[in-house]
């Protein structure tokens, strides 16, 4: 082979190469725009998928249908798959609400909600975290892309980046958050993500809402009494149950548990009680998943709803973190008549 040959072939080698990376590194830069420009253009959008959150060594899975409409406009359906338990979260007219059905009941929250940190199965939310994250990385695998960002839950500081999934076309197919120690923690898989939807004028109205949710049937009656009284598996060190009592309430039980020492809280575990007529409760602080339910948590309690249940837990001297991770070990389901 003659030395004009070789060069030949070294220059289309070369231009080759020169293409392949310059594509690769476009492939890396663009993906982000295509998936901005796509989010930024849509005045509305339906996501169907299955999100999965673990605690320790269980894993709580729900059916998830997120919606938008311009103007903030926010309503997400969360179906326990395990109970078919289902809580909605509603934005709308710049108030938040979570409905719970089983309960014949909503709570109002004073809150800036999706905006206050980061939300899995909110694209603005998603979004953000992609661009406000100046160390991001994006890895180009098997033609698709897996963008990694730092992520903001300040009510679980545990959780410090998500790896978000996309393809070729900037479609959102996974996400994964995960913890400091590198284990994924939640997981949102996207089943469908529907930027042209048609909702009825009143969809994302409350009074509507409430009057297409069915009343609780007889099979969802309120427990009597509570026969196991469940306890906390984390205890602070240097903190003790001092106390505990059973109080009757109209239609039901109540129990106290008073833990005193170097870090003291209260517990109060009582039978939940489903509202003849559909009422709305206000409620300070922030929805927050909690076990296999959506609850409320402020800056010294935590509070929520599950298997019959309402949970009280407060303290006058623990954080956030700490009051969450009592409220996370108490998982066992309780024994009712």
């Amino acid at each position: 082979m003659g030395w004009k040959m070789k060069k030949k072939l070294l220059i289309v080698l070369f231009t080759a190469i020169l293409i392949f990376t310059g594509c690769s590194r476009d492939g890396k830069s663009n993906v982000v725009d295509k998936l901005d420009k796509k989010i930024n253009s849509m005045d509305a959008y339906q996501i169907t998928g299955v999100l999965s959150i673990t605690n320790n060594e269980d894993t709580y899975n729900y059916n998830v249908k997120a919606s938008y409409k311009k103007d903030d406009n926010y309503r997400v359906s969360l179906i326990n798959k395990s109970n078919n338990h289902e809580q909605i979260i509603l934005k709308s007219n710049n108030e938040v609400y979570v409905i719970t059905p089983a309960l014949n009941k909503s709570f109002k929250f004073q809150s800036s909600w999706p905006d206050n940190n980061s939300q899995i199965y909110i694209l603005k939310s998603i979004l953000n975290d992609i661009n406000s994250d100046t160390e991001k990385t994006i890895d180009e695998v098997d033609s698709n892309y897996i963008i990694t960002t730092s992520v903001n839950y300040p009510n679980n500081i545990g959780l410090v980046k998500q790896k978000i999934y996309v393809d070729k076309d900037a479609n959102l197919q996974k996400i994964e958050v995960l913890n400091d120690s590198g284990i994924v923690e939640m997981i949102m898989q996207f089943d469908e993500i529907d930027d042209n939807p048609t909702f009825e004028d009143d969809y994302f109205d409350l009074s509507s809402i409430i009057s297409g949710i069915d009343t609780p049937s007889d099979t969802e009656e309120e427990a009597g009494s509570i026969d196991d009284i469940i306890y906390p598996l984390y205890i602070p060190t240097g903190t003790v149950l001092v106390d505990q009592e059973k109080v009757a309430k109209d239609n039901g039980e109540r129990v106290i548990l008073t833990f005193d020492g170097e870090k003291p809280f209260l517990l109060v575990e009582e039978t939940s009680s489903v509202e003849d007529e559909f009422s709305i409760v206000p409620i300070f602080g922030e929805p927050h998943f909690l076990n296999d339910t959506l609850g409320a948590i402020t800056d010294n309690s935590v509070s929520w709803s599950s298997n019959g249940i309402d949970y009280y837990l407060v303290s006058d001297v623990m954080g956030k973190t700490e009051l969450i991770e009592i409220a996370n070990s108490i998982s066992t389901i309780p024994i009712m008549k």
